[in-house]
């Protein structure tokens, strides 16, 4: 009861590890799309009736974020049904019919064997026009002037504790991207280097002249080489805060349970961004090279941020972990002897004698895919999970969890592609039971069925990936050809050919 009070207290007390607040993002859920480049938004799938009785406001929001697919599967309600059938678990692919999706990019999706009510993986493509929000010189630009950027866009939303955030992140993330891109339109046309400031509105706070504050005499003899590359980078970051802090804002009025990881592809410029922040992952296959443009983020590849934060802020453990890590849980009876141990600085393992804290609970516990985070959560990336708290107590679990991605950038324009190079996403469904070599494979068995101007055949590679992780029903569960368990979690797939004719008009 002591250690319930102290937590509660600490909690009541300390901020904790979360960033500052930062100045409120627009108000994205109501400003139009643009309509220049696509069409307005349509609305998601709409969810299924789980039964002929009413029910109340919030919970009727509750379960259209939890049981809504993306526009572009265009399901039918009975499409629907299929969609959320746990024991059939059909793949889902936008049809034949129709517009198809942008780079005739494929898709495929499966619902999960049980591991929850509904599928929480979410995904969104679109392409998106930027129109530029001031001249670098800071004259308002007349309509006439210049041009706006088009970029296109994939996300993968791997929900988790709910699909609340995952469906919200699918409709407004690019958005954020979009706003934050706003600022930098004219200056990625230019090909001169970025400018140190942009200039501020006259009578704006800040736009008094401030020269008399730097000397003749400044240390700063030179300027950091800043490129535009760089820019787009800190753009797509900054949107994947601003979505989180929109998220922690919503979360009680529109039901925004849970959180998800998130992985995006942004095409700018001849350049593609892929930005993870979670256990997702995306791989280039490129004349069977196979070349990683993410990295997965879990408690152990974020060990020594995680203790670090720990230590430096030992308020968060309220007195219930230990930021020190141990091969296994230490016992009271084994007090006063030496044991094996790392710290936040450590890569390699040392001994120390065994004290009364290091009974506590390790902060970060286990290995592979049962590695937690306070014993409560696998992943150390993403957005959302602002009411996370560890099991039976008060302490929250956010402030270990970051929603900053890590962005990797492929010039697409350096190679001369053919249409079999691709680039796949994936949920970590797919990558829980396939390997890198493996999907390798499948594409190049896949892609060579068809002919390189059919633009089904991305169609039909996407399927088969989910298809062989999936697996088929037998023995009472899903398994592989090796007869090795398939994959019993929610499995989505984006396939994103990079050559082929037109493929960056």
């Amino acid at each position: 009861m002591l250690n319930r009070v102290r937590s509660a207290v600490a909690h009541l007390v300390s901020s904790g590890g979360a960033p500052p607040p930062r100045p409120k993002s627009p108000d994205l859920p109501n400003a139009p799309s643009p309509q220049t480049a696509a069409p307005p938004e349509a609305p998601r799938s709409p969810p299924a009736r789980a039964g002929s009785g009413s029910a109340a406001p919030a919970k009727t929001v509750e379960a259209r974020a939890s049981f809504s697919r993306p526009t572009f599967l265009q399901l039918s309600p009975g499409g629907l049904r299929r969609a959320d059938d746990h024991a059939g678990r059909t793949v889902q692919s936008p049809p034949d019919t129709g517009r198809r999706l942008p780079w005739s990019t494929g898709y495929a999706e499966v619902i999960n064997a049980g591991k929850s009510r509904h599928n929480e993986d979410q995904a969104c493509c679109e392409v998106v026009y930027v129109e530029g929000r001031r001249s670098v010189s800071g004259v308002p630009r007349e309509p006439s002037q210049g041009q706006g950027l088009c970029f296109y866009y994939w996300g993968l939303f791997d929900g988790h504790a709910g699909g609340g955030a995952a469906e919200m992140a699918s409709r407004l993330l690019h958005r954020h991207i979009r706003e934050q891109l706003k600022d930098l339109v004219e200056i990625l046309q230019d090909p001169l280097p970025p400018p140190l400031c942009l200039p501020s509105t006259p009578g704006a706070p800040g736009s008094s002249d401030s020269s008399h504050l730097v000397g003749s005499q400044s240390c700063w003899s030179s300027q950091k080489e800043v490129t535009h590359e760089s820019l787009v980078v800190g753009a797509i970051e900054n949107a994947f805060q601003f979505m989180d802090e929109q998220m922690a804002r919503e979360r009680r009025g529109h039901q925004v349970e849970g959180g998800c990881c998130a992985l995006v592809v942004v095409y700018l410029l001849g350049k593609v961004y892929v930005a993870n922040a979670g256990d997702s992952r995306a791989i280039i296959v490129r004349n069977g090279e196979i070349i990683p443009m993410s990295r997965e983020f879990t408690p152990e590849t974020e060990r020594r941020r995680l203790q670090l934060l720990g230590f430096l802020k030992p308020e968060l453990l309220g007195g219930e972990f230990t930021h020190l890590e141990f091969p296994r849980r230490i016992q009271p009876k084994e007090l006063g002897q030496r044991t094996l141990y790392r710290d936040q600085n450590m890569t390699g393992w040392a001994y120390k004698k065994i004290e009364l804290e290091d009974l506590r609970f390790p902060l970060v516990c286990g290995e592979g895919k049962k590695a937690r985070v306070m014993a409560t959560i696998g992943v150390t990336r993403g957005l959302g999970d602002h009411n996370l708290k560890v099991c039976s107590s008060t302490l929250p679990i956010k402030p270990f969890l970051s929603c900053f991605p890590e962005v990797r950038v492929y010039d697409l324009t350096q190679y001369e592609h053919c249409p079999d190079d691709v680039l796949v996403l994936g949920t970590d469904g797919l990558w829980d039971v396939t390997s890198d070599c493996e999907v390798a494979a499948t594409v190049d068995r896949v892609l060579s069925a068809y002919e390189p101007n059919d633009p089904s055949r991305y169609t039909a590679l996407a399927q088969a990936l989910v298809l062989g992780a999936r697996g088929t029903p037998r023995d009472r569960g899903w398994r592989l050809p090796n007869n090795k368990l398939g994959s019993g979690d929610d499995i989505s797939v984006f396939v994103i050919p990079l050559g082929g004719p037109g493929s960056y008009s």
